[in-house]
């Protein structure tokens, strides 16, 4: 369930009796984030110039205030894993293997293909795409997969798997669909420059900093104060600052980009069509892969969301680097959250809803062998 309560697994037949008592903030989770989005984009609008000072604030071409949100919401999701149990992740060679295929194979080949096939006679925006599906999540997914009960040390793993690749991938696949593949079907040509050094602090501050902080954190409070302390009233009392920092990010992200894409809806719908199919696409065939080649619920859904999330920082600061900051590529780019962070939540629900499913069938066979 959602990431302020108990750290520890409930059973299942009491996940009904839990919903009830539910923190407001929690049971209002998806109502707190469309207010977040309308929020920051009525701030960039209102406010003259808070989208230039906001974006001049920046280390290593990294948007700071983004940069602490995403950091406050990372940290208790991450001092929750247990990094004890990260040999059995690494072991599992299905789950290891699908989401390096998912997510480096499936994932920037569908967005090329969407891209192309909705945006043909648009090449900037589709250009920006493609960029988008490039950048594999390695932040906001963190979340995600903690408030469907995913696996939380698959998916530390798994994100430590997209950063490693995201260095060393990027290049050369955007080399290669902007201009290796294209030439090859007789489609137009795109070049693309970016800075490696960007991605590596990119990589380092959005996951590196909280995963540290995180792991520290449970070594230290374990040796310190006992595993039953930690577990038991340090993590409930972190808990609710991962939904604040997920709120404030969005609330940031969309001032800065609040004006951009107000201004122009008609081009961010061209923008969210294929988007939306792209995130509907990975995440319901990638919860059917894991379902089909045996992972349990919680390995299922972190697959499906390392699958289907993207790393909208990096998109968004690769196509601003190189296209500049009023491009079209820029507006793909900026249009990715707005889409993927409403379907991702409701994602979330729909996963839930599908472990129930699975909960609810178990206990009727056993029922029934019994």
């Amino acid at each position: 369930m959602p990431v302020t309560s108990s750290p520890t697994t409930q059973a299942p037949a009491s996940e009904a009796g839990l919903v009830g008592k539910l923190s407001t903030l929690d049971r209002f989770l998806p109502v707190w984030i469309i207010a977040a989005m309308a929020a920051g984009l009525l701030l960039g609008r209102a406010v003259p110039g808070m989208d230039d000072a906001l974006s001049k604030v920046e280390v290593g071409g990294i948007s700071l205030p983004i940069a602490l949100g995403l950091l406050v919401m990372m940290y208790p999701v991450l001092a929750k894993v247990r990094y004890d149990r990260l040999a059995t992740v690494t072991g599992d060679r299905r789950l290891m293997a699908s989401s390096i295929v998912l997510n480096w194979i499936i994932g920037p080949a569908l967005m090329f293909a969407l891209a192309w096939t909705f945006l043909p006679d648009l090449p900037e925006y589709r250009t920006g795409l493609i960029i988008v599906g490039l950048a594999r999540c390695i932040a906001m997914v963190i979340i995600w997969n903690d408030l469907a009960c995913g696996d939380r040390e698959a998916a530390a793993v798994l994100v430590a798997l997209n950063s490693i690749f995201q260095v060393i991938a990027f290049g050369g696949l955007g080399w290669f669909y902007l201009q290796i593949l294209p030439g090859w079907l007789g489609l137009a040509t795109d070049d693309l420059h970016f800075s490696t050094g960007k991605i590596i602090i990119n990589v380092l501050v959005f996951l590196g900093v909280p995963l540290l902080a995180g792991y520290l954190t449970r070594r230290y409070g374990e040796k310190t104060r006992g595993r039953d302390w930690y577990e038991n009233r340090f993590l409930p009392r972190i808990g609710p600052t991962a939904l604040y920092g997920l709120l404030f990010t969005i609330v940031i992200l969309f001032a800065l980009q609040g004006e951009t894409i107000t201004s122009q809806p008609a081009d961010v719908a061209r923008i969210a069509l294929p988007l939306l199919v792209y995130f509907a696409v990975m995440w319901g065939g990638s919860y059917a892969l894991g379902r089909g080649i045996g992972l349990p619920y919680d390995r299922t859904a972190t697959l499906a969301f390392t699958a289907a999330g993207n790393n909208f920082e990096l998109a968004i600061a690769v196509a601003i680097g190189t296209f500049g900051v009023t491009s079209g590529q820029a507006l793909s780019g900026v249009v990715g959250p707005l889409i993927e962070v409403p379907v991702l939540v409701a994602l979330v629900y729909v996963s839930l809803w599908l472990r129930r499913r699975i909960d609810s069938r178990s206990a009727e066979s056993q029922g029934a062998r019994g």
